[in-house]
């Protein structure tokens, strides 16, 4: 199979300069990523190659799957490898990359239902830091009780030879860290928690 990256753009335009999709069936969506809520509309797609508007600006991008649940993305001369790990809700997944990892939600009529009724928040399953495939504890260089921000590294975590930082999600108390250095770990298994 062959990927052009020659394709590869993100073009920066007004949507009014998308006209030529106004007449298209295209397929929108809310998502909920982490903490912030994007508006994704799938605006073309042929074989390996797709068109997205994110809350109103333009990707195209080339998409390979690899293996089930793992997606090769190039997007601006860039590689990007990417894991999706269905959740215990059908429209809730873990989306990890390299060095992160992102809570990711569909919102639909029922979300916008439990958003309302819980004043916009929804129970946070991004509280919760794991790592998505088993690995072993190198470093951790927060406490329980400090406070982090979002983007704060609170673990390090070595897996197929690789260290991985995974960062906080939001920003909150370190509630409390369920492993310390050096202790092996399973995939998913509850790292960090954070309040």
């Amino acid at each position: 199979m062959v990927i052009r990256p020659g394709r590869l753009m993100a073009e920066k335009r007004p949507l009014s300069e998308f006209k030529k999709y106004n007449n298209r069936r295209t397929m929108s969506l809310e998502v909920r990523l982490n903490d912030r809520i994007i508006k994704v509309e799938l605006v073309n797609k042929d074989d390996h190659s797709i068109e997205i508007l994110v809350d109103g600006k333009l990707y195209k991008l080339d998409i390979l799957k690899v293996d089930e649940g793992v997606y090769s993305i190039l997007h601006n001369g860039k590689s990007y490898n990417v894991e999706i790990l269905e959740g215990e809700h059908r429209k809730k997944s873990r989306v990890s990359t390299l060095y992160h990892t992102f809570n990711l939600e569909i919102i639909d009529a029922e979300a916008r239902y439990l958003m309302s009724r819980n004043q916009g928040l929804l129970v946070d399953e991004g509280n919760v830091i794991s790592s998505p495939m088993p690995g072993k504890v190198v470093k951790i260089p927060v406490k329980a009780g400090d406070n982090v921000n979002i983007g704060d590294t609170v673990i390090i975590v070595s897996a197929m030879k690789m260290e991985s930082e995974y960062k906080a999600g939001k920003s909150g108390i370190i509630k409390e860290i369920h492993v310390k250095e050096g202790d092996t770990i399973e995939g998913h298994q509850p790292l960090i928690t954070i309040e």
